[in-house]
């Protein structure tokens, strides 16, 4: 039986439970330390709970937060444990991409563009040809990345933004939801409008 144990038991670890469960994961069991989720999926326990898991099942990090999806993916590679990604079966993915460990995919990758470990690519997002997307990235829903763009690690793209090819955003980075990106963006920070332009 092919097990699957869900760090997160929020919206996006519901999400990313039914892509898993059509990457043919028979059982998915859901760890969470907020007990309040309980009324929405039955909970096999705490994050800390993990480690009696190890050898049995695979894992998967469904955290919203990329600093928090990044501090548990490691723990749990540090630990020896197995990091599932998750593609699903509607999304579009070129055979020459390369993703990344402990990634999810819900549609939409183009020829040879790289995805790093620990990456949100959401529901109806783009990442167009040669993008390179580092590790612990957000691409948030209905954002668009068109050709040959870089996204720094633990970078932010909101809901609806897009940037334009060519174009480089640093690590560290907010891009706010329904901006555009439409020059490099070399300082850390949270960036609006359009063009998108830093606001802190």
């Amino acid at each position: 039986m092919k097990q699957l144990i869900m760090i997160g038991a929020g919206g996006h670890g519901r999400v990313c439970a039914e892509t898993a469960a059509l990457n043919g994961y028979e059982t998915i069991l859901f760890l969470d330390d907020d007990n309040s989720k309980a009324s929405q999926v039955s909970l096999a326990g705490s994050t800390d709970s993990f480690t009696k898991y190890l050898g049995s099942s695979d894992f998967f990090v469904a955290l919203g937060s990329n600093r928090l999806r990044r501090m548990f993916l490691e723990k749990i590679e540090e630990s020896g444990g197995r990091i599932a990604t998750l593609i699903h079966p509607d999304a579009t993915v070129s055979r020459s991409a390369v993703i990344g460990t402990g990634t999810v995919v819900m549609a939409g990758i183009n020829a040879d563009a790289v995805i790093g470990k620990g990456t949100i690519i959401n529901t109806a997002s783009s990442a167009d040809h040669d993008n390179v997307i580092e590790d612990y990235v957000h691409i948030a829903v209905g954002a668009h990345l068109a050709g040959t763009v870089h996204i720094g690690t633990e970078t932010f793209v909101g809901a609806g933004a897009t940037i334009i090819n060519n174009t480089s955003v640093c690590d560290h980075c907010i891009i706010g939801a329904g901006a555009a990106v439409v020059k490099d963006i070399a300082e850390e920070g949270t960036y609006i409008g359009v063009p998108a332009k830093r606001i802190k």
